[in-house]
């Protein structure tokens, strides 16, 4: 057993020093949000480093999704995945729209771009696909189906932060992307979150929507809410988005670690890299899939073996949002079945930057020795 546990993953710090340091003024000018100094520079930084036309920073990646959606005033039905957090679901819901539940690919997880057309109607107004652990969508393929159907495209990219593809940023794509800097995202401003986006009257409308619905001073042109990122948020990011790329370094070497020790074992899936696409990965997670009938064990015997030995992987992303109890008897998940299938196998590994190659040998061992 190891002394200390280890979890799924662990929030990416800056020097304590440093970040002290950028917190001082603070005490000076007394201003601590509503768009402050470093707020503004943060927002700067990420444009410039996502190469992105527009963006807006948010408390935390879920208002960023919700707040999206009702700024682009959508009706009627989303088609999104329910292979992803709560969070997707719940800002549909939110915003009295329906979603409509397309299944994932086998091939990397995200949502089968085959299966789409199928569900589209009268009342689709949006697709909203999920970059999951990083894998980016069929891009193309959605933007086709987008434009043919005339429907907004909505991209939730909470897990792939400064990605690329054909030397392209994710947050590019569709006619918004969303973030979420949330303390476990490769990175992260404690909580936080931002939509970047190519209109800049959506840009408009988002910021009178994370601020109580004010367009200046003494005029409200609507009916908003408060999700607006703080500047100790702020100063987190601008210190943590310095060490970034030697984070993704570090991480891409553990997950080739990984991959060396776990792939060819019979009943044990591993994700390899998509060599027939140009994609510039952030490594933010290692999923295992884990066929128990090839393998010998179960995923969630597995889990157990590995909490016994105080290393403690998720189950991520188990179960299906179709599945809540909250949506009881309104969705059928039969009707996603691979999503299912993956679902009730997937177990998420340990990773980040911090991480020992000492450990993950030692999470490897556990996993390949219950196999001999």
């Amino acid at each position: 057993m190891l002394d200390k546990p280890i979890y799924v993953t662990k929030a990416s710090l800056p020097p304590f020093d440093e970040y002290v340091e950028a917190l001082k003024a603070l005490w000076d000018t007394g201003i601590l949000t509503n768009m402050g100094k470093y707020h503004t520079e943060l927002e700067k930084k990420l444009d410039e480093f996502l190469g992105v036309h527009f963006i807006s920073l948010f408390v935390n990646g879920h208002m960023s999704l919700e707040l999206v959606l009702q700024a682009m005033n959508l009706t009627g039905e989303v088609i999104t995945t329910p292979y992803t957090f709560a969070s997707t679901t719940h800002a549909i819901v939110r915003n009295h729209l329906k979603p409509v539940f397309c299944d994932i690919n086998e091939k990397n997880y995200t949502i089968d771009v085959s299966k789409i057309e199928r569900l589209i109607n009268d009342k689709t107004s949006a697709i909203l696909p999920v970059h999951v652990y990083g894998n980016i969508c069929e891009i193309e393929e959605i933007d086709r189906i987008a434009q043919k159907y005339d429907l907004k495209v909505i991209y939730d990219a909470a897990h792939a932060f400064g990605e690329k593809i054909n030397g392209q940023g994710v947050g590019t794509l569709g006619d918004a992307s969303i973030f979420s800097f949330h303390a476990t995202k490769a990175f992260n401003t404690i909580e936080g979150g931002a939509v970047t986006t190519k209109d800049f009257l959506l840009l408009e409308s988002l910021y009178q929507l994370k601020n109580f619905g004010f367009r200046n001073e003494v005029t409200v042109n609507g009916v908003g809410a408060n999700a607006k990122m703080n500047e100790f948020q702020a100063i987190m990011g601008l210190c943590n988005l310095k060490y970034f790329a030697d984070g993704v370094l570090k991480r891409k070497s553990l997950v080739e670690h990984y991959r060396q020790r776990l792939r060819n074992i019979p009943g044990l899936v591993v994700l390899e890299e998509e060599k027939d696409r140009q994609i510039e990965s952030n490594y933010s997670y290692f999923p295992l899939v884990i066929y128990e009938k090839e393998f010998g064990f179960t995923r969630n015997e597995i889990k157990e073996k590995l909490n016994a030995n105080n290393i403690f992987p998720r189950r991520y992303f188990y179960p299906l949002t179709n599945s809540f109890k909250c949506y009881e008897n309104e969705f059928d998940i039969a009707e996603t079945p691979i999503a299912l299938k993956i679902s009730k196998r997937v177990l998420t590994l340990p990773l980040y930057a911090e991480l020992e190659h000492e450990v993950v040998d030692t999470i490897c061992d556990i996993i390949v020795n219950l196999h001999k």
